[in-house]
C-alpha cells in the first residue's frame, strides 16, 4: 500500500511511542484525545486502573473515630486551638458514652462493631485496643513498633487469611510490614534482597508476563541489572483463545537453579486472571523437588476480585513474600495502603543464615545500631530499617492514621459475613466487561479465575479468527500495533494502553474496567468496533 509522507511520518511517530513505557505513551494519547475533538467529545481514559468507587462505610467509621479522638484530646487539655494527647485509662467507658450519644452519626455503629471484633476475636483489652486506634488516628507519635502497630497487625492478618488464603491459614502466622502501597513494597523488597546478598547485580530472576511495566523496568536499573527470564502466559483453549495461563513448558523454566527469584502479579495485569490450580501445583512441585531455595514475590492486589482466591504466599508460605495493596478494592489509591507479609518460617531468613562469614560481618555492621545480635534479625525487620537507610529506623513505618484506616477497611470486610461489598465490586467489573464486548459485537472472554478488573483484547487474534492470515499480514505490514490507540484517541477521545508495553501480545490492547461509568464501556466497545471495521475496509480496498 502506497503511503504519503504524512502517513510515513505518523507511522514513525507510532513506532517511537510504541517502544516506551505504556504510561508515558498514555500522556501522548491524552494530549491527542483532548485536542481538536475536545469540544464535542468527553475524554474517556480507560488507561489507568484507579476505580471510580470507594468503600464508604469504613471511611465513615474512620471519621467517627476521628471525632471521638479529638474529643479525647480536648478532654485532657483544651486551650483554644490547642489540645492534649489522649489518655488510655478509662477510654473504653468514655467510648461507650460517645457511642450512646451519637447513635445516628454515620460510621458510629460500624466503629462500635470493629471495636467489638478486636475484643471478641482476639481478646484485646478494650482500653488498649481503643487507645491504639485513637492515638493512631491522632498521629501524635511515631509508629511503634515501626513495622506495624500491634493490634492493627493482628486484624489485618485476619483479613489476609480470609481474602488471600481463602480462609485456610498455613501453620504459624505471617509477620506484616505496613507500607505506602504495593509499589513502595516492591521498592523495599528489591532493596532489602540486594542489601542482604539474597540477590546480586546480574543475577537471573524470572517474571511472569504480562505484568505491570514497572516490575519489569525496576530490575533493569543500574543498581540491579538483573538477567530477566520471562515466564509467558501463552496458553490457549481448544478454540485457540487466550486463557492467560502458563503452559507447563514455561513453568518448567523455574527448574533452572540459576534463577534466584520469581516475581508474579496474581491475578495478572492486564489480563486480570489468577494463576490456575495446575500452574500453582506445578510451581509447588518445582519448589519441593527441584528448587527449594526459590524466592517468590507475589503481588496480589487484584485477588479480592476472584472467587476463592489463593495466593502463592498461602500455598508456598516458606518461599513467598506476599504483597497486598488496599488501593483497588476499596477505592483508596490516594491513601497509599499496602502490606508486605513474610511467614515466620521462611527461606529468606534461612538463606541469610547461610551467607559467607564476610557477608555476615558486613551485615552485622550494617544493623549493629539496631540490635545487640543483628545477625538474628529477620528479613522483614531488616526491610523496615532499610526503608529508612537503617540510621533513621526510629522514624520508619507507615503513618499511624494510615494504619488505622487500613485496619478499619480490614475489619469492615471481616464483619461482612455475606460478602455484600465484595459482590458489589465484582458485579461492577463483570457488568462493564459485558457492556464493552456488546459494543464490540463480540462474545466476552470466558476466563476461569478471571478478576475482570481489566481486559486484554488481542487484535492479532481477532484478525486471524475473523478474516484470516492475509488480513493479518496486511495489518502487520501497514500499521504499527499502537495505531488503533492513536485512532481512538484522535477520533473518539478514548485512551487505552498497549498490551505489548506490559510484555503481553504485541498487538493487544488493555482496557481498565474499573475507572469509568458503565455507559462509557458501551461507547468504548462501539468505537473500537468502528476502528476494526476501518481496518477491514482499508484491506478490502487494497485487495481490489
Amino acid at each position: 500500500m502506497w503511503m504519503d509522507p504524512e502517513n510515513i511520518q505518523r507511522r514513525e511517530m507510532e513506532r517511537v511511542y510504541g517502544s516506551i513505557s505504556p504510561f508515558e505513551l498514555k500522556n501522548k494519547l491524552i494530549s491527542l484525545a483532548t485536542g481538536r475533538k475536545k469540544v464535542t467529545r468527553t475524554l474517556l481514559d480507560a488507561g489507568r486502573g484507579n476505580p471510580n468507587w470507594i468503600a464508604a462505610t469504613p471511611r465513615e467509621a474512620f471519621f467517627a473515630l476521628g471525632q471521638f479522638a479529638v474529643q479525647e484530646c480536648r478532654r485532657v487539655w483544651n486551650e483554644q486551638d490547642l489540645a492534649g494527647m489522649p489518655i488510655k485509662e478509662g477510654i473504653a467507658v468514655r467510648f461507650d458514652t460517645y457511642v450512646k450519644s451519637n447513635q445516628s452519626t454515620a460510621g458510629v455503629k460500624m466503629l462500635q462493631d470493629i471495636i467489638f471484633y478486636g475484643v471478641s476475636a482476639h481478646g484485646f483489652n478494650p482500653d488498649e485496643w481503643i487507645y491504639e486506634l485513637v492515638d493512631g488516628i491522632v498521629g501524635d507519635h511515631y509508629p511503634m513498633p515501626a513495622r506495624m502497630l500491634v493490634r492493627i497487625e493482628q486484624v489485618v492478618h485476619d483479613f489476609l487469611i480470609q481474602e488471600l488464603c481463602d480462609g485456610n491459614p498455613p501453620i504459624r502466622k505471617f509477620d506484616l510490614f505496613a507500607v505506602e502501597g504495593a509499589t513502595a513494597a516492591m521498592c523495599y523488597i528489591f532493596d532489602s534482597l540486594l542489601e542482604n546478598y539474597l540477590l546480586a547485580p546480574g543475577d537471573k530472576i524470572a517474571i511472569m508476563v504480562p505484568v505491570f511495566p514497572p516490575y519489569f523496568e525496576i530490575p533493569h536499573l543500574a543498581k540491579y541489572k538483573f538477567d530477566l527470564v520471562e515466564i509467558k502466559a501463552t496458553a490457549v483453549d481448544t478454540e485457540g483463545n487466550h486463557t492467560w495461563q502458563y503452559p507447563k513448558s514455561e513453568i518448567e523454566k523455574l527448574k533452572n537453579p540459576a534463577i534466584k527469584a520469581l516475581f508474579v502479579v496474581n491475578p495478572s495485569n492486564p489480563p486480570s486472571v489468577a494463576l490456575g490450580p495446575d500452574t500453582i501445583s506445578q510451581i509447588l512441585e518445582i519448589v519441593k523437588n527441584d528448587h527449594p531455595n526459590l524466592m517468590i514475590i507475589s503481588d496480589d492486589v487484584y485477588g479480592t476480585f476472584v472467587d476463592h482466591f489463593h495466593s502463592l504466599f498461602a500455598d508456598a508460605p516458606f518461599n513467598t513474600i506476599g504483597v497486598y495493596s488496599f488501593s483497588k478494592y476499596y477505592g483508596v489509591t490516594g491513601w497509599r495502603l499496602g502490606i508486605v507479609a513474610i511467614h515466620e518460617h521462611n527461606v529468606f531468613d534461612q538463606l541469610i543464615s547461610q551467607l559467607s562469614e564476610e557477608q555476615k560481618r558486613i551485615l552485622h555492621n550494617r544493623y549493629a545500631s539496631l540490635s545487640e545480635n543483628p545477625e538474628e534479625m529477620h528479613l522483614i525487620d531488616r526491610m523496615v530499617a532499610d526503608s529508612r537507610q537503617v540510621a533513621l529506623n526510629h522514624t520508619a513505618g507507615l503513618s499511624t492514621p494510615q494504619q488505622v484506616q487500613m485496619a478499619l477497611f480490614a475489619a469492615f470486610s471481616l464483619l461482612d459475613k455475606e460478602d455484600r461489598y465484595k459482590q458489589l465490586t465484582k458485579d461492577i467489573c463483570r457488568r462493564r466487561m459485558n457492556l464493552l464486548y456488546e459494543g464490540l459485537g463480540l462474545p466476552r472472554p470466558n476466563l476461569r479465575y478471571g478478576a475482570d478488573y481489566y481486559t486484554q483484547f488481542d487484535l492479532d487474534q481477532w484478525a486471524r479468527d475473523h478474516y484470516g492470515q492475509r488480513f493479518t499480514d496486511f495489518l502487520q505490514k501497514n500499521y504499527e500495533p499502537v495505531d488503533i490507540l492513536f485512532r481512538l484517541a484522535e477520533n473518539s477521545s478514548i485512551v487505552l494502553l498497549n498490551g505489548g508495553g506490559f510484555h503481553g501480545p504485541t498487538w493487544s490492547i488493555r482496557v481498565s474496567l474499573a475507572n469509568l461509568d458503565d455507559e462509557a464501556y458501551s461507547r468504548i466497545g462501539s468505537e473500537m468496533h468502528n476502528v476494526l471495521q476501518q481496518y477491514v475496509d482499508e484491506w478490502k480496498r487494497s485487495e481490489k
